[in-house]
Order: structure tokens, then sequence, then C-alpha cells
């Protein structure tokens, strides 16, 4: 059997001696969505932190292709296909667009090529070339931002947020990128804390609660019936 391309066992982290996740399991298969969800301080964003070596693991083990890299730097897990895109875009607002994806040429690829990927998965990024990133549209930002981690060609894909502040028409068009960068074999996690704009498109779902795993399982209607109580429950 095929391990996961990302696979966290039994993690317990925290900050400053407060535990922030109790014994998190959570695993994300190449091609597949999987929405970590829950409601805010729920521990999603220390989650993705701890699969991209930007957080420590306090215990527990974390895998990438079912080998033992627990420990690992961010830039270790960086060279070993792991991408983290987080809340805020993380563009260079100074920077034109075409600025922001030639930093990418450290990849390997060429600016041309980057370029080319870039402009065919988001048409407006070409038209908006020589724009200063920052001046852009959040939903144009989020585009580039998702382009530039897809430069580096990535075999798991870590999104933290990516419909924070933006019109539902936007989220749906991300989205749809999103499905079709896992049909193209990548393993994507995707944070969120409104269920809505993910749900649909995702193939399997988990609810932190707490800095516990409270559902993890199929996407479909019983989920969606339940979460209102997995939110509203973790305040008690």
């Amino acid at each position: 059997m095929i391990p996961p391309l990302l696979e966290l066992r039994d993690i317990r982290a925290g900050y400053d001696g407060i535990t922030a996740l109790h014994g998190v399991n959570l695993s994300v298969h190449a091609g597949q969505v999987v929405a970590l969800l829950g409601p805010n301080g729920a521990g999603k964003t220390t989650t993705q932190k701890l699969a991209a070596g930007v957080h420590p693991v306090d215990s527990g083990r974390l895998l990438y292709g079912g080998r033992d890299v627990t420990g690992i730097s961010s830039r270790d897990a960086a060279r070993s296909g792991i991408c983290l895109i987080p809340e805020g875009r993380g563009v260079f607002p100074n920077l034109t667009v075409r600025e922001n994806l030639w930093m990418m040429t450290f990849t390997g690829r060429s600016r041309e090529e980057i370029e080319e990927i870039a402009f065919a998965r988001f048409p407006i990024l070409e038209k908006r070339a020589g724009q200063t990133a920052g001046t852009m549209s959040g939903g144009e930002q989020q585009m580039l931002a998702l382009t530039r981690g897809l430069a580096a060609d990535p075999a798991v894909l870590l999104l933290d947020e990516l419909s924070m502040g933006l019109a539902p028409l936007i989220v749906e068009q991300l989205y749809e990128q999103v499905a079709q960068i896992a049909r193209e074999g990548v393993a994507v996690l995707v944070v969120e804390q409104f269920a809505t704009a993910v749900l649909d498109m995702a193939d399997h779902a988990a609810v932190l609660v707490r800095g516990r795993v409270e559902y993890d399982g199929p996407p479909g209607q019983a989920l969606k019936a339940e979460l209102a109580n997995l939110y509203l429950g973790s305040a008690s």
C-alpha cells in the first residue's frame, strides 16, 4: 500500500508550556484534498506549521512518504517538496507581479517557464504582470501567492485560510484551481474556518476542536449537519 505523502501520528505540540495539539493524527495522500476545519484557536494553523517544519513537535511522529522526518527544519521540508502558503498571501507587495514570479527561479526553472505556468493557470496575472502586487485585489494577490508556490513543483501543498477576505466567486475560482492541482498528483491540505468554502471539492475532512480531531471522514451531508454542534461544542 502506498503511504500518504504527509502523515502526522499522535502529534502533540504547544507554545510556552501550553499544549495546543493533543495527539493529532492526520494523513494526506497524493491527489487528495483534505480539508482541516475547526473554530478559531482549534490548532489548525499550528498543525500546518508542524507539517512544514516551521513549529517543533513535542511528541509524536511526522512522516513524508512514509519516512520519519520528525524535527525537520523548514528549509529541509521545502527541499522535500512541502510548500506552505500561509494566511495573508505572502507576496512581496512592493514588487511587480512579474518580479514576484521571477524570485522563484531558485527552483531551477527559467523566468519564461515560470511565467508561462502562472499565466496559463491565472490569465489575469498576465494582464497585471507589470503592476505592483500590493495594489492588486486580495483575490489576485492570492492567485499570485498560489502560483509562486506551485513554481517549486511541490509534492504537498499546505493552504491556510485561502478564502480569507475574498468574495465567494473568487473563492470558487481559487478552489477550482486547487482541485486541478490535486488531480495533477499533489497532496493538498487546506485549513479553513468556513467549511462551506471547501467541503464541496474536498475528498476528505478532519475537524479540530481544542487541539483534538473530533471528526475524520468523508465531507458529506452528515458532516455538514454536524459541524454546528462541533463548532459550538468547542466553546463549552
